[in-house]
């Protein structure tokens, strides 16, 4: 296509390039001959009072200077032309290269459509595969969420995994399948609090009618099953409230959570009942899909953490009063040691100071009573051998 189409231009702008060279020599021709003509009326005006003899001797004068004139025009028309030839040649080699130029952009545009074709190709087969996979995947998981038990099992997994990225740890934070002391019943889910609250949840949930509704082939049945769908949850509801899930006397808190595992049925109840939720609030009945009860535990999850924090920040409290008092009573012993030994080193400062020079100072008078001669030998005192070393 891309080649006819460059064929038909190079046609055209050819075809246009002859009728430019034909007109422009029909041009010249023209002026030729209204030059003739005007040569002509000028050699009648100027020789018309002449008579037919002398008009005939000077015809061929006339006849030669028109040919004359004749002969530059044609000349000049002749160069005009070629001039113009030249300018058509020059016009026709640019169209040329502008239509390979085409050309060369349209074959690349049409092998680049080629390959662009032949991946949009394989993309659409790759998603033609991947949707018959989610379709498969699909009518798998309806069928197995077909059964009671199989949803119910379904629900408790994706409860535990709200309950693993909420952070909360089995029979630290929560209970699983535990049944309530004085009643009996058997909770889902049981929630440690504070203070030794408790909060129950249960994640059965019915969802019979809704995949009815789902599966609905018209107006009607969707209908029907909507309704059906929604008096299945009101009934759940009920039902909840009449299990003694709330029982303050054992110790549990006002309301219980009922967990919805799909974002998306959660949704279609608050879209086609909105007070249905609202019925369930007044009644202590807290409804809850995956990320409300995400937002619900994160809540219970800090309660508990700050309930720690200040419990421990008792204890510590505690414990450092206990430590001042020992502080002081340690203070206080060290400061009568410290005292008592200042009280020594005062003393034996004095030992070594004052007692010394006065015991020093009566042997010093005896050294020179000794010395002098005026006791006798036989009271002296033994030298010490400092002394007898000195002497000798």
């Amino acid at each position: 296509m891309g080649a006819a189409t460059v064929a038909v231009i190079a046609w055209l702008r050819r075809n246009n390039a002859a009728d430019i060279a034909r007109e422009a020599v029909s041009q010249a021709q023209a002026r030729q001959q209204q030059d003739v003509e005007t040569v002509l009326g000028r050699v009648k005006d100027a020789f018309g009072a002449l008579s037919l003899d002398a008009l005939s001797k000077n015809t061929a004068e006339v006849v030669r200077l028109a040919n004359e004139t004749l002969g530059k025009h044609t000349q000049a028309g002749a160069s005009e032309l070629s001039s113009k030839k030249q300018l058509i040649d020059q016009t026709l080699e640019e169209m040329n290269t502008g239509l390979r130029n085409l050309q060369e952009t349209l074959t690349a545009f049409e092998k680049d459509r080629a390959d662009k074709f032949s991946e949009v190709s394989t993309q659409l087969k790759a998603t033609a595969e991947q949707t018959a996979k989610l379709q498969d995947t699909t009518h798998a998981l309806r069928t197995a969420l077909a059964g009671a038990k199989t949803r119910g099992q379904w629900g408790e997994r994706m409860a535990e995994d709200v309950l693993r990225l909420a952070g909360l740890i089995e029979d630290v934070n929560y209970r699983k399948q535990k049944a309530l002391a004085e009643v009996g019943n058997i909770p889902d889910y049981t929630f440690l609090l504070p203070k030794g609250l408790l909060l129950n949840m249960d994640v059965k949930f019915p969802l019979d009618n809704y995949m009815k509704y789902l599966e609905a082939a018209n107006d009607g049945d969707r209908d029907r099953c909507k309704t059906a769908f929604l008096k299945d949850v009101k009934d759940r509801i009920k039902e909840v409230t009449t299990r003694d899930y709330i029982d303050p006397a054992a110790n549990t808190v006002d309301y219980v959570l009922v967990f919805i595992p799909n974002e998306q049925v959660y949704a279609f109840i608050n879209e086609n009942d909105r007070d249905l939720l609202d019925e369930a609030l007044k009644k202590k009945v807290i409804v809850c899909s995956p990320l409300t009860l995400y937002a619900i535990l994160a809540v219970i999850h800090q309660a508990v953490d700050n309930f720690n924090v200040e419990k421990t920040a008792g204890q510590v409290m505690a414990l450092l009063a206990k430590f001042h008092k020992q502080w002081q009573a340690f203070i206080g012993s060290f400061d009568k040691m410290g005292q008592k030994l200042q009280d020594a080193v005062t003393e034996y400062d004095q030992l070594v100071s004052t007692r010394r020079r006065k015991l020093e100072r009566p042997l010093d008078d005896i050294k020179e009573l000794r010395e002098s001669g005026k006791i006798p030998t036989a009271l002296l005192l033994p030298a010490t051998e400092e002394e007898l070393e000195t002497d000798s």
